[in-house]
């Protein structure tokens, strides 16, 4: 299991077992969504900042911007497809029950990474 796995089914059971039985699995997906995208954004605004402090022209922002929410939607429909059905049912199978993160350490996650883009923006 990757690490993005690890922390679907984190998410994935502590809000199968709360009052949101029913919409545990789009939380989770949502979640992990916004966890790769973050992800994804910081990695963008490094390369951006370090290709510009090099003058290095790659692209516009907008079009870095477009290039970004393309691949949100696509990181949401592959998350979608990996965690519906029966690889999710194979993989909860092979989970270990007991997490180590709470939710609150879990949903910090993007924070940060959306904070520490946004300082890189400002920064540099």
């Amino acid at each position: 299991m990757s690490f993005f796995d690890t922390l679907f089914f984190n998410v994935f059971n502590y809000y199968k077992n709360s009052r949101f039985k029913k919409s545990a699995i789009n939380i989770a997906l949502y979640y992990i969504t916004i966890v790769q995208g973050s992800l994804l954004l910081l990695l963008g605004v490094f390369f951006s900042e370090f290709f510009n402090q090099m003058n290095v022209i790659t692209m516009s922002s907008i079009k870095a911007w477009i290039l970004y929410v393309i691949t949100v939607v696509i990181l949401l429909f592959k998350n979608w497809i990996q965690y519906s059905g029966k690889r999710r049912n194979i993989l909860n199978a092979k989970q270990k029950r007991k997490s180590g993160y709470s939710i609150w350490t879990l949903w910090l996650i993007p924070i940060i990474c959306v904070f520490l883009s946004i300082l890189m923006l400002k920064v540099f």
